[in-house]
């Protein structure tokens, strides 16, 4: 009798020593951090007509899907730069491609390195700081070492067979210009599909424990490549080019416009830009297929309502847009606003669109709140908690979006441009009003078209001027100090 009572406490001693680690392993929310590059609302679950994105649809179906989320600059190295720190670009000093946020702010913790801080594993696939594309495919590109314990860059056949994509544009860079190629053989022969096989890897590997994994996929950026069969799912005939009124920049500031797209539609014919058009919704679907590849690996492995997923792009897109504009870099609603889609399981939001402005900032401090673990001091967002639990409940925010034009042939020094987006509201200043201001009426004007800050009546200046007085609390208007440039931009 004695024996066997010391062998029940022993048993017994032994399950309570292991009980922690257990609950640690089940309570503890892994975080499936999923980046994309270049990619606008062209999905789906945000009303576009024409995306077949079903992966992406069923994942907003089952989380939150943010309508009105706004990246603080509409360029991939300081949106991300922000994004991972939780710091504006006025904080950080990161205005360009060149510049690293730890040369204005060394020590800052980014997201990763708090998951990291909390016992998480925490790693790398693919695209989540900043790269050239598509040279520095396959490479660390402008990488930040500290936030990661293992990094996997692979690189596709995309990469080798360049020297097949079409270029619209000859005098430019396939990474800046309209280009394309539809590829033959399989997903998983493209980097992009790579990425999701690496991390699909990395998931089986660590799913005993905790882990932080950012996975970074590098279209629909240009060149926009994707499988053949992708392509197809878009015939020609069935594309248009988005509408605009006659005379849509007549009342448009000069700053507004990027200076990497000076004349409407590069000057290229409509059959060229409805490729480019079929070109990058392929791409799209190919990436809605991949996050598919990691959607399904979750469940497979018993993983999903263990973890919680993020999905973003680092900023939005043009694809002709107000008479011309193709690509990023302004502060427009189609430049301003991305996709953001954040599912944690058991919520009492998810399958719930949220109509609220949410600003890129709010990402950092909603996943260390959802996760349970502690937050450095300096983050300058709002934990979206509130909204994941009732996506329409009152919130009383704001999204400020900035960008910095270089001087060219159309501006003679350069100019900060600084945007602050409200419910109903979208206010912009250039050169804090000195190079013009922009006011749009999201309810009556949600594609911008009108332009309410020329001549002014009382009740309107009243309007420009309290949104001017909040946005500069953020946003200081000024020309950086700091070198850049201009032919990186």
């Amino acid at each position: 009798m004695h024996c066997l009572l010391r062998t029940f406490f022993v048993f017994f001693a032994f399950s309570m020593t292991m009980v922690p680690d257990a609950v640690r392993a089940t309570d503890t929310p892994n975080v499936l951090f999923i980046s994309v590059d270049d990619l606008a609302c062209t999905l789906g679950c945000y009303g576009d007509l024409i995306a077949k994105t079903p992966h992406l649809d069923a994942l907003a179906a089952s989380g939150v899907c943010f309508q009105r989320a706004y990246n603080q600059l509409p360029l991939c190295n300081p949106t991300r730069a922000s994004l991972m720190t939780g710091l504006r670009p006025d904080q950080i000093r990161v205005y360009d491609l060149d510049r690293h946020f730890r040369e204005e702010v060394p020590d800052v913790v980014t997201l990763p390195q708090a998951f990291q801080q909390a016992g998480y594993f925490a790693a790398r696939v693919g695209k989540i700081y900043h790269y050239n594309v598509p040279a520095a495919i396959g490479t660390d590109g402008f990488d930040d070492p500290p936030s990661w314990q293992q990094v996997v860059n692979p690189r596709g056949r995309d990469k080798t067979d360049e020297h097949l994509v079409f270029n619209a544009e000859p005098h430019r860079k396939i990474s800046g210009a309209l280009s394309w190629l539809a590829a033959e053989g399989r997903d998983e022969e493209q980097t992009d599909g790579m990425i999701a096989s690496e991390a699909i890897r990395l998931m089986e590997q660590k799913r005993t424990e905790p882990f932080f994994l950012a996975v970074g996929f590098f279209r629909p950026h240009t060149p926009y490549v994707a499988p053949k069969k992708y392509f197809d799912m878009y015939p020609l005939d069935q594309l248009r080019l988005p509408y605009a009124p006659p005379g849509d920049r007549d009342d448009i500031p000069v700053a507004a416009f990027a200076h990497n797209c000076p004349v409407p539609h590069y000057s290229l014919g409509e059959p060229v830009l409805l490729r480019a058009t079929q070109a990058y919704y392929a791409c799209v679907s190919f990436i809605d297929a991949q996050v598919g590849r990691l959607l399904d690996a979750l469940e497979r492995l018993d993983l999903a309502e263990q973890t919680i997923v993020v999905f973003w792009s680092d900023h939005g897109y043009h694809l002709g847009d107000h008479n011309g504009v193709w690509q990023k870099r302004t502060l427009f609603e189609q430049g301003a606003r991305a996709p953001l889609i954040v599912r944690v399981p058991g919520r009492a939001g998810n399958g719930t669109a949220s109509p609220r402005v949410v600003e890129f900032l709010d990402i950092y401090p909603t996943l260390t709140a959802a996760a349970g673990i502690q937050s450095p001091d300096h983050l300058q967002g709002n934990d979206l908690g509130p909204l994941l639990d009732n996506p329409i409940a009152a919130w009383d925010h704001y999204a400020i979006t900035q960008v910095l034009r270089p001087a060219d042939g159309r501006l003679s020094h350069p100019v900060m441009g600084c945007s602050i987006r409200t419910e109903r509201w979208r206010y912009n200043e250039w050169a804090e009003g000195a190079a013009g201001r922009e006011l749009y009426d999201h309810q009556s004007d949600p594609m911008e078209f009108h332009n309410l800050a020329l001549n002014p009546d009382p009740a309107t200046q009243l309007l420009m001027n309290r949104l001017q007085a909040t946005l500069r609390k953020h946003a200081s208007g000024k020309t950086p100090s700091t070198p850049f440039n201009p032919a990186r931009l």
